[in-house]
């Protein structure tokens, strides 16, 4: 819960505004149906589950999203998408949030 803590306040401090965090496909799903999303940034892990269902739904959206995770293999269908390998810095947060299309605001 820290880490996700610790991540929500490097996204606000990029200019993100974050309406997760959701711990289930679900949820995540709830949300991306309720509410305005620009871009998203998925866990492939969710405990027993995984975000493949979430990342297909954005994409029917036509909403961008990117991978953060410490797998270094991902199921086929989603090898090209872009992935931020755990752990990573802020600089590089930031750079795969500008590369997809997001406006950052750096304090």
């Amino acid at each position: 819960m820290l880490v996700c803590m610790d991540l929500m306040d490097m996204l606000s401090e990029l200019g993100c505004i974050v309406v997760g965090p959701a711990a289930r496909v679900q949820q995540a799903l709830r949300i991306v149906e309720g509410e305005p999303i620009d871009l998203a940034m998925l866990d492939i892990n969710l405990g027993r589950e995984t975000s493949y269902p979430i990342a297909e739904r954005l994409a029917a959206l036509g909403i961008p999203y990117f991978f953060s995770t410490g797998y270094s293999v991902v199921e086929p269908a989603f090898e090209n998408k872009p992935r931020l390998q755990k752990p990573f810095s802020e600089r590089q947060l930031s750079s795969v949030l500008m590369s997809l299309g997001g406006s950052i605001h750096s304090s």
